[in-house]
Order: structure tokens, then C-alpha cells, then sequence
């Protein structure tokens, strides 16, 4: 989880950052294209990229009725995206945002996802958090990587 220096985490977000050595269209084409978001994030219906208002469906991988209700929100053109984020499993279904943002960062780029909107009171929610900080993680350090790479 990236912080400020001297700034103490948010409870209720998880942000995540990485570099890769790619330009920041590729890396921002990796975020937006469904077909390259497919191979590292989830499986998508509907999504047809960095579109306010475009409404999709993620498909949770190892669960066939899992799905994640999402709207593209808001969009600066090859920097951030930034979508609405529901987790239809959850009862009461659990609502979040997602920020993607891409920035040069010497001879790369920074992609920084924060996911925000974590109830620190409730039980469920902190858990939740904690497992999207290790999902997060996860994806930007092994599948996004393969898929930056062209694998």
C-alpha cells in the first residue's frame, strides 16, 4: 500500500502502486482495452474502454455467478480513469470506487489503482479491504506485468 511519507494509512481505501519500463500508452492501453484487461483483471460485458458512462460487468474468475457491477465515472484522457465498483455477492451489495491513473515516471510509468469507500466499521468490509490490497498487489506484480510484456 503506497503512503505519503509521514501521512498514516487510510483504513478505508487501498492504494497500490507499481513501475513499469513501458510508455504510458501501453500501460494505459493495458487499463482500457477489454480484451487486454481480460488477460490480467477479469473477464468484462460491456466495457468498451475510458467512456463516462459506459456500464459493465466483471466476471469474478472461480465463481460462475460472481459478478462486479461497474460504470466508467470519470476519464482524463491518458492519465485516470476512475469507475464505480459493486460487488453483487455482497448483502447488502458492497459499493466502492476504483481509480486508475498512469503517470511518465523516468524511463516508465507509475500505474496507481486506489480503491476507495471501505466501511472501517464493518467487520465484513475490512476484510474485503484487506483482501483487494493483497488481490491488487497481486495482479499489478505478476499478470499485468505478462500482459505489459506481451506475454
Amino acid at each position: 500500500m503506497c503512503t505519503e511519507p509521514g501521512r498514516e494509512p487510510d483504513p478505508s481505501r487501498v492504494e497500490v502502486g507499481r513501475f513499469y519500463p513501458y510508455a504510458t500508452d501501453v500501460v494505459w492501453r493495458a487499463v482500457t482495452d477489454s480484451a487486454l484487461l481480460a488477460r490480467w483483471l477479469m473477464p468484462s460485458t460491456g466495457f468498451v474502454g475510458a467512456v463516462v458512462g459506459t456500464h459493465f460487468l466483471l466476471s469474478v474468475p472461480r465463481s460462475e455467478s460472481a459478478e462486479i457491477a461497474c460504470e466508467v465515472v470519470a476519464v482524463t484522457p491518458n492519465e485516470a480513469m476512475t469507475w464505480s465498483w459493486m460487488d453483487l455477492r455482497a448483502s447488502p451489495p458492497a459499493r466502492w470506487t476504483v481509480t486508475w491513473e498512469v503517470h511518465a515516471h523516468g524511463r516508465g510509468t507509475r500505474l496507481t489503482v486506489t480503491h476507495t469507500g471501505f466501511d472501517v466499521e464493518d467487520k465484513r468490509q475490512m476484510m474485503a479491504r484487506n483482501a483487494f490490497a493483497r488481490g491488487w498487489d497481486q495482479v499489478m506484480s505478476t499478470k499485468l506485468v505478462d500482459v505489459l510484456a506481451g506475454r
